[in-house]
């Protein structure tokens, strides 16, 4: 969490200064598995690259069964964390064709790995150590890729040995001397939890120290936990750090945990008669609102809601107005600012204010500046 660090000597005193910088080790966020601002569970998933439940972690299916990702509580014991990802397969794929393909990843900004020195002779070793548990023992892989000028890649297997069994894993990964990554704020590196992978990702030798990317290489004996309805894996304690050891899971105060989240996605209203802010009528037709984001977010936000008949209100001048859904217009001053608009569905008074207010329990609005 924070490190105390003896840098300095007190003038007045002559002795050692003791200064508390709080920073974090960990290259991936939310490696607990503890911010979910999306929802703790999602069926149905069987095909496209989305973000579903956990915050920071991205799932692809590419037609290799159906699955339930959830936020789980089975953690393994004594271990301090409070939640897993789970991936739960409900309709089975045994026969996985060539381009098949399920993962979860984390996609890591660019200008947050520069320390690593990729692209030099002193680029750094990293170690990704994490917990594990499934009903399907074998061999897995861990798969990272660097998005940049020449794409690269590296993968490293592990072995889950007992079933339905937490098991601690680590994997050291070394330097890419080759090719540096790029430094601003798009992804960089990909870091992939492969848990099926169809012939064109595994009928090659896999790529075990960095290599120009071949699909071929990147899930060479990979298991399909696919192939059956019984197949699960839960996952926690992500943490990916420099050097070649890995040192205890660094556990953040939830509200830093949740910050480090809200750079990329911020829930801004959820569910029935709840209160979002104020508004008004620029003219009878449409309602203009500024509003300021809870942090400053890693690019220009999209908005993200579910729209509806008459699932928002905005009360003034003692009526209620009902409208279907938001416009974001503007985003101003480096991200931090929004302006949201209405402009269907509404009839109102040029002038008038209120506030508005969420009219249905599935009203939805958040803000998505996801990588």
């Amino acid at each position: 969490m924070s490190e105390l660090k003896v840098d300095k000597v007190s003038p007045r005193t002559g002795n050692y200064v003791a200064l508390n910088t709080v920073g974090s080790k960990n290259i991936i966020i939310n490696g607990d598995m503890s911010i979910a601002q999306r929802g703790t569970s999602e069926t149905g998933i069987t095909s496209g690259l989305s973000y579903y439940t956990i915050d920071r972690y991205k799932t692809q299916v590419i037609t290799a069964g159906t699955w339930t990702q959830t936020q789980d509580t089975d953690v393994p014991t004594g271990q301090g964390f409070g939640y897993s990802l789970k991936m739960d397969c409900t309709t089975a794929d045994a026969s996985l064709g060539a381009d098949d393909f399920v993962i979860v990843r984390q996609d890591v900004e660019g200008q947050n790995l520069q320390y690593l020195k990729y692209g030099t002779s002193n680029a750094e070793s990293i170690t990704i150590s994490f917990w594990v548990k499934s009903n399907k023992t074998g061999t897995y892989i861990i798969w990272l890729y660097s998005d940049n000028a020449s794409n690269r890649h590296i993968a490293k297997s592990y072995t889950i040995d007992t079933a339905d069994t937490w098991e601690k894993k680590t994997i050291t990964f070394p330097g890419d001397t080759i090719q540096a990554l790029i430094n601003d704020n798009d992804a960089r590196l990909w870091v992939y939890f492969i848990l099926a992978a169809g012939s064109n990702s595994t009928s090659g030798t896999l790529a075990t120290s960095w290599e120009n990317y071949v699909k071929a290489n990147r899930a060479v004996g990979q298991v399909n936990l696919a192939d059956s309805t019984s197949n699960y894996i839960n996952i926690t304690g992500v943490q990916l750090e420099a050097g070649t050891t890995a040192s205890d899971f660094e556990f953040l105060p939830v509200d830093m945990n949740l910050d480090r989240c809200l750079r990329y996605y911020q829930v801004l209203v959820e569910g029935d008669n709840k209160a979002f802010g104020n508004g008004f009528y620029y003219n009878s037709t449409q309602i203009y609102s500024s509003q300021q984001t809870l942090k400053t977010m890693r690019a220009i936000p999209s908005i993200d809601q579910v729209s509806g008949t008459n699932y928002y209100q905005i009360l003034r001048n003692g009526s209620t107005d009902s409208f279907n859904d938001f416009n974001l217009s503007g985003v101003y001053t480096s991200t931090k600012y929004l302006e949201f608009s209405v402009t269907s569905n509404v009839s109102g008074t040029g002038g008038q204010a209120g506030w508005f207010r969420t009219n249905n329990a599935s009203s939805y609005v958040a803000i998505d500046a996801e990588l």
